[in-house]
């Protein structure tokens, strides 16, 4: 276990009713310091009032909601968050949100006053990670994109080394459904070499890549090689990126719940959900054709239950 980790298991050894280290105000007094010590307007104080009152709702609003729920103008709310020191709304709104989630998740039985243990604190880590990959898939383009790139791909290669493994192995075992020839790469150094050269030698195209920290050098080289021999490859990782995102074609973000001894991946499991679905949507034909095929050969061996 790496020092890192060491310290995180002392850090988040649960004890049954006990606090966690860092004992949160509740949510409307951490959002009532945000407004303290600034001098607002009159319509600056209404806009703070409502999100006091609204918080859990007002925090997911757009500008042009925001202004039309306090009844005041959108240049208006984007000054309110320049005077708490924000470079604009939206920033304020980052802000916001975990702490709306917080009051959701803290509100039954609470009495106002919010204190997570351990676990749950780990839970609210991870919504806020997919609170995140939410704001990245506002715009669907990318993905979509890939999502078709990668359906064309005959074979395609998926690749997840050490810790990535999982993840690997749960797109490959969905994307097999709908793809024809899925090629899963779960090692590394020469073995994975091999694996992308005959995948390019077959007509391969892409390689999707799993990078999970902590991130392991045999996946840049792996990376790397994909390159060498004529693949294109796109990289899900976490937002810290580094080399890895240099050797990679297109990179997609998603970060690792680490508020653990070791980490969770609820947001690159969405992400990776994400990606089939637009593997889906660029051939809707074969998809429905295999997607049928697969389920009567299911029924007729009695796979499932």
């Amino acid at each position: 276990m790496s020092s890192g980790q060491q310290a995180r298991a002392q850090a988040a050894a649960i004890t049954p009713g006990g606090q966690s280290p860092e004992h949160e105000r509740a949510p409307g007094e951490r959002l009532r310091a945000l407004f303290d010590g600034h001098r607002l307007s009159p319509g600056q104080r209404r806009i703070a009032q409502y999100l006091i009152d609204h918080l859990t709702e007002a925090a997911f609003l757009s500008i042009t909601e925001l202004a039309e729920r306090v009844g005041v103008s959108q240049p208006s709310v984007t000054r309110f968050a320049v005077s708490l020191g924000f470079s604009g709304y939206p920033a304020l709104r980052d802000v916001l949100q975990p702490i709306a989630l917080s009051a959701v998740a803290g509100s039954p039985g609470s009495g106002g006053q919010f204190r997570h243990n351990e676990l749950q604190a780990a839970v609210d880590a991870e919504i806020e990670n997919l609170q995140n990959l939410r704001r990245l898939l506002a715009d669907t383009d990318q993905v979509l994109d890939i999502g078709r790139e990668l359906a064309g791909s005959v074979p395609l290669t998926v690749l997840g080394l050490r810790i990535s493994v999982s993840l690997a192995e749960y797109f490959a075992y969905a994307a097999r459904r709908i793809h024809p020839d899925v090629r899963l790469v779960t090692r590394g150094g020469s073995v994975a070499y091999d694996a992308l050269l005959q995948s390019r030698a077959a007509g391969g195209t892409w390689v999707l890549a799993y990078a999970m920290p902590r991130h392991a050098k045999e996946t840049l080289g792996a990376l790397r090689a994909a390159r060498s021999v004529g693949l294109r490859t796109a990289l899900i990782t976490d937002p810290t990126l580094g080399p890895l995102a240099e050797a990679a074609d297109v990179t997609l973000t998603a970060g690792a719940g680490s508020r653990l001894v070791f980490d969770s991946y609820a947001a690159p499991g969405m992400l990776s959900a994400a990606l089939l679905q637009a593997m889906a949507d660029a051939d809707p034909e074969r998809t429905q054709a295999r997607l049928e095929s697969y389920e009567q050969v299911a029924d007729q061996h009695g796979f499932f239950l």
